[in-house]
């Protein structure tokens, strides 16, 4: 009787860990058939702009003019101005250029009086100046006209580069009658857009 009952003590953890061994893998069957609980949500939103036309201009912080060729000839100096537009198809926009003051300290070239000129040269977008420009500070002069329905960068309507640019070319009256020294003034380059 004491054998019989060693072994029923034996077998038992057997019995017992196929038991268990059974329900695990019940317990697995049923964890992957059961059908999962999640929930989505979508939302949709609209979105709007309305661009505007818009024109920008950006100039070297300054620039030089320097003597050139013989005695008395006149003063020669570049500036190229960059720019973007985006114009829309029924509107314009232009570039301008006027004087802040005039040369100072006095004794020297007047551009009130005329003494300082541009042209302009190839425009990157628009239409550039024609001709010589007498620069002014009472008004401003045309530098570029940009036509309705175009901008700059990516071919077609617009520019092939962004920024386009436009170089102006200064010249500025040497008159013996001008007193010796350094002189200095403001240009102001304006964007507008219609």
């Amino acid at each position: 009787m004491l054998k019989s009952s060693k072994l029923l003590s034996h077998q038992s953890p057997a019995r017992s860990g196929r038991a268990g061994l059974s329900a695990l893998v019940f317990l697995a069957g049923f964890a992957l058939a059961a059908p999962a609980s999640a929930d989505t949500g979508t939302a949709t939103q609209n979105v709007s702009v309305v661009l505007n036309s818009a024109g920008k201009v950006s100039v070297p912080a300054g620039f030089s003019l320097a003597a050139t060729g013989t005695t008395f000839n006149a003063y020669l100096g570049a500036l190229t101005v960059s720019y973007r537009f985006r114009t829309a198809p029924s509107g314009s926009g232009s570039i301008t250029l006027r004087a802040g003051a005039d040369f100072s300290p006095g004794g020297g070239p007047a551009i009130s009086s005329g003494a300082l000129l541009y042209t302009c040269g190839g425009a990157g977008l628009g239409t550039p100046c024609s001709g010589a420009q007498t620069v002014s500070t009472a008004s401003s002069t045309g530098v570029v006209q940009i036509p309705g329905g175009v901008c700059t960068g990516g071919g077609g309507s617009c520019s092939v580069s962004d920024p386009a640019t436009v170089q102006l070319q200064f010249t500025l009256d040497n008159s013996p009658q001008f007193q010796t020294g350094g002189y200095s003034s403001s240009l102001t380059v304006t964007v507008s857009t219609l």
